[in-house]
């Protein structure tokens, strides 16, 4: 009789399966979790198809053997991937194991284990000397760390298998010294509020649980007492150096790194990576000590942060690329699908996370990954729907933010991202008051993002390259105003850290406008810089524009850029321009030594405008300028010897000599074409002026007209930002009054 494989595998499964958290309650009086022995889940369900796809990768490493090589490599190298792809795959050896009760699962993490038992107590500081902190296993700390918590969750799931012997020569000879290593020999890493202290914090901690060691978890939970920390040990990957008597360790990280919004102060990129450590030591944290109440810590925080990060992302699940961050980084990496499952499952179980979790296409083998892959099957799947909001930055949530503002309709839908924040710590850039703008998943006006290939050993052994902060970082790199040549803040770390722009204010209330608006007084000394940012839908227009008014209060003549690192092919300009038989760069420092100057022209008596087309789809930006100001059309790509620059363009305008100054910008999506029948529908802007009517201290007015000659009027007030403050305004001849610091009037 012929066998049905998968439906005996089902029913062993079924049978076998009592997950828990990586932590065994082995030495606990609290009785394990709720077994996953519901009846009701079949061999379709997203968890086992995780399980199947986990279990074919698993056994492939068991069938190649385990190899523990002596470190040698940076990021990229065989040694470091190697390492990478021992922890990864004992950790899910010990899942499988858990489920299963196959012995060769066990068998497997516990050779492994005593193979880098036998090796650790003789291994030296790792020979790659790039590191602020060493590892031992890596190049740095930080990758240690990673294995650590990786291994961790092994340990604790073949701890019951092991025998007491086995046990003690794992935690004397590898665990225990690993995790002295790790906090004790590197208080720089370990005593800090950065991603990088997060992960050793959840390293030692977790290790901790499994050992049922109280000075371990005390010492991940709270950091190490009694330690000097030098401003010298700081480096590109260093976090904020902790004041004598500041708190340090894992809960630190959580209430200082986060705002109450759930935004990570170093942005999406990191706060995705930050996220792995955080939720798994708070799941472990959870399982083994309640008492903590680690999920409603800093009012429920990890659940928000899970929240926000699913609105940092384009219509793709890309996240948005602030600060130090590289492209393409999206939902579906494995931090997200244990945050989205930890989210459903300790938080409110919001059916909204389902759809993400359903895109995923996998879950986590928990119980969280189990509660997720049930609600799917049983339908109870909703979207989860991205609007306009406001993200705040700092531990209090007063250290300025992050808006997102939404608009639009399904193929072309819009959002612009408004970055006013802290610094960031080390992965900060300066680039206060900047935005990007994306249709769907296109970029249409870009943010760089880092200067880095990841796990690309020729490139610096996949490290952050110098480019990184002679142009990634500066703020010309931005699409913020630039003032004489000088990135904010003077590119200094420790004056950004001090200061961040202030929120204006924000309205998403109006269907069809969204609006925001923040102010910055430090990025330059003696000169204010206000930006307000509408998106407006109008039946003028085809799809929603941008109406981007850029205020500058300066004590002193200045020049000031401002950038549009815009997307694709220029189609049409009306203003004329000059371009040069050789390159020349557009400055000496601070990025401007990496743009090359194409060409450049006088801005247009009238409107200066610049259209463009991205992925079939036209663009035009309308400015209003000065006779005298300049455009420059330039690229990305001078003083890069090695090719470490992607070749993109820009579009700045310039002003010079000014003390105030004013750009007003209108952003506007239009059209399309259609490649097989060769047609270009509405190519042309349909914006017909821009006009300044009014600019003072107190209001600022724009007139916005038409192909139709229909207009649209925007008035700002500068200073009352009440929202029941009354205005009264005369403008030629015609009064208007309204009430809170803004209104649209069609005219």
């Amino acid at each position: 009789m012929k066998i049905n494989t998968s439906v005996l595998h089902l029913c062993t499964f079924l049978l076998a399966f009592s997950a828990t958290t990586y932590a065994q309650n082995h030495n606990s009086e609290k009785p394990v979790q709720t077994a996953i022995v519901e009846q009701n889940l079949d061999e379709n369900s997203l968890f086992d198809q995780t399980l199947q796809k986990i279990k074919k990768e698993v056994d492939a490493e068991i069938a190649r053997g385990i190899d523990v090589p002596i470190p040698k490599d940076l990021a990229g190298g065989y040694t470091h991937e190697r390492h990478k792809k021992n922890y990864a795959t004992a950790q899910n050896a010990g899942d499988l194991y858990r489920i299963e009760k196959d012995e060769k699962y066990a068998i497997y993490i516990k050779e492994m284990l005593l193979q880098y038992a036998e090796m650790f107590p003789e291994l030296p500081l790792h020979p790659e000397e790039r590191s602020y902190a060493r590892g031992k296993l890596f190049w740095q700390s930080l990758n240690d760390s990673n294995w650590l918590v990786a291994m961790s969750q092994a340990y604790g799931s073949i701890y019951d298998y092991l025998d007491k012997e086995e046990r003690n020569q794992l935690e004397k000879d590898l665990f225990l010294p690993y995790a002295d290593f790790l906090s004790l020999e590197n208080p720089k890493f370990f005593n800090r509020i950065h991603n990088h202290s997060t992960w050793g914090n959840a390293a030692v901690g977790m290790i901790g649980l499994v050992m049922d060691n109280e000075g371990l978890v005390n010492r991940a939970l709270y950091g190490i007492k009694n330690t000097n920390i030098s401003e010298d040990a700081r480096d590109d990957d260093g976090g904020r150096i902790l004041k004598p008597g500041q708190k340090a360790g894992f809960l630190a990280n959580l209430e200082e790194a986060f705002s109450p919004s759930g935004y990570y102060t170093e942005g999406p990129y990191y706060q995705r990576y930050a996220m792995y450590p955080f939720i798994m030591f708070a799941k472990a944290l959870e399982d083994k000590r309640p008492d903590i109440k680690i999920f409603e810590h800093k009012d429920g925080v990890l659940i928000k942060a899970v929240n926000a990060l699913l609105n940092l992302t384009d219509a793709d699940g890309d996240f948005f690329p602030l600060n130090d961050a590289q492209k393409g980084m999206s939902i579906y990496n494995q931090s997200i699908v244990i945050a989205v499952d930890a989210a459903y499952y300790y938080g409110d179980r919001s059916p909204g996370l389902l759809s993400v979790a359903q895109k995923q296409g996998r879950v986590t083998l928990d119980e969280a990954g189990k509660a997720v892959a049930e609600a799917i099957r049983s339908g109870e799947i909703q979207d989860f729907e991205k609007s306009s909001m406001n993200l705040s930055d700092g531990p209090l949530g007063n250290n300025g933010g992050i808006t997102i503002l939404r608009q639009g309709k399904p193929g072309n839908n819009y959002s612009l991202v408004y970055k006013y924040t802290s610094q960031g710590d080390s992965h900060g850039h300066y680039d206060k008051l900047s935005f990007s703008f994306y249709n769907e998943g296109e970029e249409i006006i870009q943010d760089y993002g880092f200067a880095r290939f990841v796990n690309i050993e020729p490139k610096n052994g996949g490290g952050y390259l110098k480019e990184n902060t002679t142009w990634a970082k500066q703020s010309i790199a931005h699409n913020t105003i630039v003032q004489n040549e000088t990135s904010h803040f003077e590119g200094d770390f420790d004056t950004g850290s001090n200061y961040n722009p202030e929120l204006y204010f924000s309205d998403f209330a109006p269907d069809d406008i969204k609006i925001v608006s923040a102010i910055d007084t430090n990025a330059y000394t003696g000169t204010k810089m206000h930006r307000t940012m509408v998106m407006l839908e109008n039946e003028l227009f085809q799809n929603p524009v941008i109406l981007d008014i850029f205020r500058l209060e300066g004590e002193k003549e200045n020049q000031y850029d401002l950038p549009f690192y815009y997307q694709g092919q220029i189609i049409n300009t009306n203003f004329e321009i000059n371009t040069p038989e050789q390159l020349q760069k557009l400055g000496k420092e601070n990025g401007y030594q990496h743009l090359w100057v194409e060409s450049s022209g006088k801005a247009a008596e009238s409107n200066t405008k610049f259209t463009w087309s991205n992925n079939r789809k036209f663009y035009t930006l309308t400015q209003v300028l000065d006779k005298n100001d300049e455009v420059i059309l330039a690229r990305i790509g001078a003083t890069d010897p090695e090719f470490n620059l992607r070749r993109d363009p820009v579009y700045i305008s310039r002003k010079q000599g000014v003390k105030d100054a004013l750009f007003v910008s209108v952003l506007e999506p239009h059209g399309s074409y259609d490649p097989v029948t060769e047609l270009g529908k509405n190519s042309f802007s349909q914006v017909n002026e821009v006009q300044v009517i009014k600019n003072t201290t107190a209001y600022t007015v724009v007139e916005i007209t038409g192909y139709d000659e229909q207009q649209i009027l925007f008035l700002l007030s500068n200073k009352e930002v009440s929202r029941d403050k009354k205005h009264q305004l005369t403008i030629n001849n015609e009064e208007f009054s309204w009430v809170g610091p803004y209104i649209v009037i069609n005219k």
